[in-house]
């Protein structure tokens, strides 16, 4: 009797070793992540009981190599609003096509009365974006562009009006296949 809860305890340790495991490889994965924080916004409840303040935090994460998502998240405690909303960030995490440390084309975002207007530059310009638009462009990778934010400066909006344009983008590879032409073709017209 005694061996068999021994072989059931050591196959359960082995089994949460197996998931540690597997929880470290995630990790290290999303160790490559950056995390930046955009706003943080301290609201205020009045109950009968007095005041009670929370806290709204805006999250971009990316890697640096074209991965971007945003979240948000709400809580009493300020880390606990960042990493909620870090988590959902890393939840809805999309790929962009970068050329040449910029973006492929021009495109237009738009969220509610948020509109964002990205433009690739040619290297050396750097990122000409403002507040919210700025920490999305770096966070993703993108090293020379220009941007300009044509609506509301709310950061919810503009995070996620720029976040529309950056998924509208297509790579070059995509077009020229799309089109039926080769790349130099492409760039040359």
């Amino acid at each position: 009797m005694a061996d068999n809860r021994n072989n059931s305890g050591g196959g359960g340790r082995g089994r949460r070793d197996n998931n540690r495991g597997r929880n470290n490889r995630g990790d290290q994965h999303e160790s490559d992540l950056k995390e930046k924080m955009v706003a943080l916004n301290r609201v205020s409840k009045v109950t009968k009981g007095g005041r009670t303040f929370t806290f709204a935090a805006i999250v971009v994460v990316g890697d640096g190599k074209g991965k971007v998502g945003h979240g948000t998240g709400k809580s009493k405690d300020i880390s606990e609003a960042i990493q909620k909303a870090t988590d959902v960030a890393r939840k809805s995490m999309i790929k962009v096509p970068l050329y040449k440390g910029t973006i492929p084309h021009e495109q237009l975002g738009k969220y509610g009365a948020g509109k964002v207007l990205l433009k690739p530059a040619s290297e050396g310009t750097g990122v000409i974006a403002g507040g919210a638009m700025r920490s999305v462009l770096d966070i993703c990778g993108v090293h020379n562009v220009l941007a300009k934010s044509q609506g509301s400066s709310n950061p919810h909006n503009v995070i996620k009006a720029t976040i529309d344009a950056l998924k509208k983008l297509r790579s070059p590879q995509t077009i020229a296949k799309q089109r039926g032409i080769s790349m130099e073709k492409l760039f040359e017209g």
